[in-house]
């Protein structure tokens, strides 16, 4: 898993988590993209979403991409019939497929001015949107970090399609794509598919922060015997241990993904036998989950 990699270049251990049980294990949530209606039903069919909603209301530090973001919403519109369960904690309305489907995925380069005064770098990011929502209304404790540009006209219809509205191309708004809640962040885009780890050291340093706080608040002003350096250094060891969850279904998504581009481009060389390569991609990523977990022969 991407998210797992950069991780691992800070010197940072992911770990995958598909039991409620297992977060109390860890102080620090990620919750990955993928497809959001899948995940929620795997969620509830593993009983996770008590745990995900107390391990964000504790205040422990949570952040969502993409569908995590769609997760921790307090709302969500535009989504499938019947709609889908949230995790909330996030004071938002955000739209499940703002920026229309899969082969509307984008990159464009963000103004991250909070970014850069802690992490420092260029003033810009390089936002990997794919399929993404976007974030419609925030409350007055939203801290908004980033934003995109779309025709003034598609923030009031959000469900027709951007391409739909260039007629008014040059009356532009912008609707919001990151933004920070407390202890919970929230990205729209894909920061692990880039080389820049800006925002992955900025939830490290959110997750120290929260972490000493909360351990000063429990810890009595006099206490015969304690080792106050060594306290602290296992409170922010503790802080840096963070969790991906919902990994089975963004490995799922994104090999499938993988395939659909590959079986696409060799449609259009004449290749027959595209659609039967895809078939057989499909069938190798449920065989590669095996028969435990969220790979069972349940979801075949």
């Amino acid at each position: 898993m991407a998210v797992v990699g950069v991780l691992a270049r800070l010197g940072v251990k992911g770990v995958e988590i598909r039991k409620p049980e297992q977060l109390l294990t860890v102080n620090s949530l990620i919750i990955p993209g993928g497809e959001s209606t899948t995940m929620a039903k795997l969620a509830e069919y593993h009983n996770l979403f008590p745990a995900l909603r107390e391990f964000v209301q504790m205040g422990k530090p949570v952040w969502g991409t993409c569908a995590g973001l769609i997760f921790l919403a307090n709302k969500a519109t535009g989504q499938k019939s019947g709609g889908q369960e949230l995790v909330g904690g996030l004071d938002c309305t955000v739209h499940r497929n703002f920026f229309g489907s899969q082969i509307q995925s984008f990159e464009a380069e963000l103004s991250v001015p909070e970014l850069t005064s802690k992490e420092g770098g260029p003033e810009t990011f390089r936002g990997v949107f794919i399929r993404a929502p976007a974030i419609l209304e925030v409350g007055p404790e939203v801290q908004v970090l980033a934003a995109y540009p779309v025709p003034s006209n598609r923030l009031s219809s959000p469900d027709s399609s951007i391409d739909d509205k260039k007629e008014n191309a040059e009356e532009e708004s912008k609707v919001i794509v990151a933004v920070r809640q407390g202890n919970i962040l929230a990205t729209a885009f894909h920061p692990e598919l880039t080389a820049d780890t800006r925002w992955h050291s900025y939830f490290l340093k959110m997750a120290n922060v929260i972490g000493e706080e909360a351990s000063s608040s429990l810890v009595p002003v006099q206490q015969l015997g304690c080792d106050r350096a060594k306290q602290r250094k296992e409170t922010q060891s503790r802080a840096r241990r963070l969790v991906v969850v919902c990994a089975v279904e963004e490995l799922l998504a994104g090999w499938l993904f993988a395939a659909t581009v590959e079986a696409m481009a060799k449609q259009r060389e004449g290749s027959s036998t595209a659609g039967e390569e895809m078939k057989t991609a499909a069938t190798a990523v449920v065989r590669e989950l095996g028969d435990e977990g969220y790979g069972g022969s349940r979801w075949r």
